[in-house]
């Protein structure tokens, strides 16, 4: 897949990115007031930015209530907290009960990383209503993401053409165009984003998140946070754990995992969410339309990304539908089982050398809207993976560990194998090989594992709740498909989860919803 390693890209994310603005750039000068006592000038939203995505202003709630926007100063380099500024874009839906039992803001972060808060909180908006009753909704755009000063890397022509390369090669020719392609993104990065690659590490996001808490006027921060934003919680919760209130991490990365193991990962994550979608697709009452057996369904894929290999097939017109970005469609459609049908019918036009449908899919994934415009969500993923993890592989480390990778998925493996070397020549140094999300003395946090998740694997949930420490996490499990649990509809899930930020009761460790 054309995504980086340990893309981590929740499906809400890439997908509200598409429905969604000015852009928060740098501070000039020094500031010497306090951040933490600025007030929010809070203001009916705008248009979403091109970097958010593009689109028309947020609907009001049902009900009436309305959207609103802030932007929020945060240090430039928390290393030198009194120096430049940059605006961090936030959104709230204030709470819908008395105020005699609201209980503060309640912080979303709903992954990537990269994806724009300011977009998707109010796109899933509705989903949260119950939660409304006591918190104020509020998301934000991290830094270097969508309107909070955003990391920019190439033109929309140039990503065109980066999506469509070949991003598992089979020869030394596609190697080497691979690489070059590589190192062109990466200095386009560096070119028009060096002032802010330094400074978009989880660390200095989570950070962010601290100064929010005060801004907004909390003692703690209670949080929701999904696929990545498990990530930056953990790391919040690590370096604040005094400050940490009702917190709800689902669709879990393992912490303990660099990033060949968390892309390892996600080619069996992949590969048992396809097995998945096979077995459900050929025990249907009616005939599976994209095969007769489980196999069936997977062998035909299998010869369907070979053949585009070698001839893509029309696409959305100029573009052809190449093995990447069939292979992007796909993910993109396991993310959710509500996507599932989207790719039966994308595989059955493809079967009949129509990529459209696949496209459309492969395009959610990458940030791409109907008009050819890209979000940033690709340049300030591959950004903060960069400056987060250490490692940077080689093609000899990559073509070592194939056959590893293959095993793990005949489908995925040799893209997110190939995905290591995202951060080859990269500008910046990574921190470290995984992040530190130890949490003594924290407020307990509800780590909600899913067993099918396709992009954060169930067994993350459980190195998780061990990494945070003793007495912090607890681990609930859910019985499903897609990526993460409570935006199921599982009643169970959603009744756990709601009764530990709204009534404060943790539910009992192990409880198992299916």
């Amino acid at each position: 897949m054309s995504n980086p390693s340990r893309a981590r890209a929740a499906a809400l994310s890439a997908s509200a990115v598409l429905l969604s603005s000015f852009l928060a750039g740098c501070g000039d000068g020094n500031q010497d007031v306090d951040l933490g006592a600025q007030k929010l000038s809070w203001k009916d939203c705008p248009a979403p930015s091109e970097a958010e995505g593009g689109g028309t202003s947020p609907s009001p709630l049902p009900g009436g209530a309305r959207w609103e926007c802030a932007t929020m100063k945060a240090p430039l380099d928390w290393g030198k907290p009194k120096g430049d500024t940059i605006g961090l874009a936030l959104v709230r839906a204030k709470a819908s009960g008395a105020a005699s039992k609201r209980i503060g803001s309640l912080v979303f972060n709903f992954g990537g990383p990269g994806g724009s808060g300011v977009t998707t909180l109010p796109a899933f908006g509705t989903d949260y209503a119950k939660l409304r009753t006591r918190y104020d909704l509020v998301s934000f755009d991290p830094r270097g993401v969508g309107r909070s000063a955003p990391v920019q890397c190439e033109s929309d022509e140039q990503l065109d053409t980066y999506f469509q390369q070949d991003a598992a090669p089979d020869n030394a020719a596609e190697r080497t165009k691979l690489i070059a392609n590589t190192k062109k993104f990466n200095a386009a990065c560096e070119k028009n984003s060096k002032r802010m690659l330094p400074h978009v590490r989880t660390t200095d996001a989570a950070r962010d998140m601290d100064l929010m808490r005060q801004v907004l006027g909390d003692d703690k921060l209670h949080y929701f946070g999904i696929s990545y934003g498990t990530e930056l919680g953990g790391v919040y919760a690590h370096l604040f754990p005094g400050h940490v209130g009702r917190a709800v991490f689902d669709g879990v990365v393992d912490p303990t995992q660099n990033s060949e193991q968390g892309s390892l990962g996600q080619a069996k994550g992949f590969q048992l969410a396809l097995d998945n979608f096979a077995d459900n697709c050929t025990s249907q009452v009616k005939d599976c339309p994209v095969g007769d057996t489980a196999q069936d369904v997977k062998n035909k894929i299998a010869k369907l990304l070979k053949d585009l290999g070698r001839k893509p097939i029309p696409g959305i017109f100029p573009r052809e539908l190449t093995r990447t970005a069939a292979t992007n469609g796909i993910a993109q459609s396991l993310y959710s089982k509500d996507f599932w049908e989207y790719l039966t019918e994308g595989l059955e036009q493809a079967y009949d050398g129509d990529g459209r449908v696949l496209m459309l899919l492969s395009d959610s994934m990458n940030g791409r809207s109907e008009n050819g415009k890209y979000s940033n969500i690709t340049a300030a993923n591959i950004a903060i993976n960069c400056a987060d993890d250490k490692p940077r592989y080689t093609v000899a480390d990559v073509q070592s560990k194939l056959p590893e990778f293959r095993a793990a998925s005949p489908v995925f493996g040799d893209f997110l194998a190939w995905s290591m070397v995202s951060c080859t020549d990269w500008a910046v140094p990574g921190a470290a090989d995984h992040p530190d999300v130890s949490a003594p003395g924290s407020a307990p946090i509800l780590v909600v594992g899913n067993t099918g998740d396709p992009a954060t694997p169930y067994e993350g949930a459980k190195k998780m709740v061990d990494a945070l420490g003793k007495g912090v996490g607890v681990e609930l499990t859910y019985k499903g498909q897609g990526h993460g649990a409570y935006d199921s509809k599982d009643k169970c899930v959603q009744s756990a989860v709601n009764g530990y930020l709204l009534d404060g009761k943790v539910p009992a460790a192990g409880t198992v919803c299916s």
